[in-house]
């Protein structure tokens, strides 16, 4: 990351973003306030508890990220997107070396 690889912040931050979407609790799982005297009140008050995610669900979120590069990449098959193809399938072997590093 020192080298400022961006492909590789690119590819690393929208996992890190995927991870986090999966994390979070679907809206009828949460409370939802009712009138506005009893709502609570402080800091963190309002705050829904996140859903923990096994090491599998973690890894089936990364290679569904790695899947969508490549789906994309695949369909992008005009030379003047060549570049952006290119840039797709070395995100996905950015997360792939991540993923591979893991296991």
């Amino acid at each position: 990351m020192r080298a400022r690889d961006r492909t590789a912040v690119s590819a690393l931050r929208a996992t890190l973003a995927a991870l986090d979407n999966a994390e979070a609790v679907p809206m009828d799982e949460a409370k939802q306030a009712g009138a506005v005297e009893l709502s609570p009140v402080g800091v963190g008050a309002t705050e829904a508890a996140r859903r923990g995610l096994s090491e599998a669900e973690v890894r089936d979120i990364v290679r569904a990220e790695i899947a969508e590069r490549l789906d994309a990449a695949a369909r992008l098959t005009a030379p003047a997107h060549a570049e952006r193809a290119a840039r797709l399938r070395t995100e996905a072997a950015v997360l792939l070396r991540l993923l591979d590093s893991a296991a």
